[in-house]
């Protein structure tokens, strides 16, 4: 039975939490001077709490956390109990991986955001963390049946989509939005092929930037900040990893490209970027306006204008990969 209450409930769940949460953040993130402030490419005038990504992981953590404590300590609604259940035991230690990751994820950008890391030592943080994905289970297969390569694509594809991702941080909403985009995607391509588990745990996270988005977009009265946008890069890395995209009974092996095809946005825009900066003789990692975001403003778009053309090109690549 396909579970839409589940699936509703984590949504909204994820929402709810995550909403509830923000003004709570909002003010820790001042007290304690968790604050973007104005200077160097930025136009906000005032500091701007990077609250987002403690809230979407407060929406993520807490029904996550509350659903285990409540299938060990008593029984589950029955319409629940069997998809739970199952799932916790199947996927358990994988979702304690994915749940310790994003936290490991989010303490490693609050540090860049208060510190300013360099990109050394960013870079061996987010490949610490993507081992140890892998050494959970989480791992690029495609059809190669080698741990070695398994482990190497899995840590390439999840340093890949995170840096991405990151640097769609860089226009109000944008960043969440993709996100919201992309795991909506994989929520439903997990659901279709009855993987209950990472579906509920896809629109978990989809709930969880909904809930974020309304204080970010348009007015950006809070930011996502790095450790936002690196939980947001790299939940979306392991949602594109979960689901079987690809079954022998299915023949259609071109759904191997599903996740390339729903992140298209943010890893075109990656290599755009990249390109870009090799061509003019920066560094790849040193930040610029040459972002497709950036490219659109220049033509005559408004910043919301701007963001929510690129959202729509995500969610029409997206929808492609439903079609037969």
């Amino acid at each position: 039975m396909f579970p839409v209450g589940l699936y509703l409930l984590a949504l909204v769940g994820g929402a709810v939490i995550s909403a509830a949460s923000l003004p709570l953040w909002r003010r820790w993130c001042e007290h304690v001077g968790l604050l973007d402030e104005p200077g160097h490419r930025k136009i906000h005038k005032h500091p701007v709490p990077l609250a987002g990504g403690l809230a979407v992981v407060t929406g993520l953590a807490v029904p996550i956390l509350a659903v285990a404590a409540w299938a060990w300590l008593g029984p589950l609604p029955e319409s629940f109990d069997r998809v739970v259940t199952y799932g916790l035991a199947k996927r358990g230690w994988q979702l304690a991986a994915i749940l310790g990751g994003a936290v490991a994820m989010l303490a490693l950008g609050i540090l860049d955001d208060r510190r300013d890391l360099s990109a050394k030592w960013k870079f061996v943080g987010q490949v610490l963390i993507a081992l140890a994905v892998a050494a959970s289970g989480i791992r690029v297969t495609v059809f190669v049946e080698s741990p070695l390569f398994s482990y190497a694509a899995t840590v390439l594809w999840i340093l890949t989509v995170t840096n991405a991702v990151n640097f769609q941080d860089n226009m109000n909403g944008l960043c969440a939005g993709l996100g919201l985009v992309g795991g909506w995607f994989f929520a439903w391509h997990a659901g279709l092929e009855g993987q209950y588990l990472v579906a509920s745990l896809a629109f978990l996270f989809t709930g969880a930037l909904a809930g974020f988005l309304p204080f970010n977009f348009p007015r950006g009265g809070v930011f996502l900040g790095d450790g936002g946008s690196h939980v947001v890069g790299f939940l979306l890395a392991v949602l594109a990893i979960l689901p079987d995209f690809y079954s022998a009974a299915s023949q259609q092996k071109w759904l191997v490209l599903a996740p390339l095809l729903v992140l298209a946005v943010p890893l075109a825009d990656l290599v755009s970027v990249i390109l870009i900066r090799r061509r003019l003789g920066q560094a790849v990692w040193v930040g610029d306006n040459n972002h497709f975001s950036h490219r659109l403003v220049r033509r005559g778009q408004t910043k919301p204008r701007a963001v929510l053309i690129l959202l729509l090109i995500a969610a029409a690549i997206g929808a492609a990969t439903f079609l037969n």
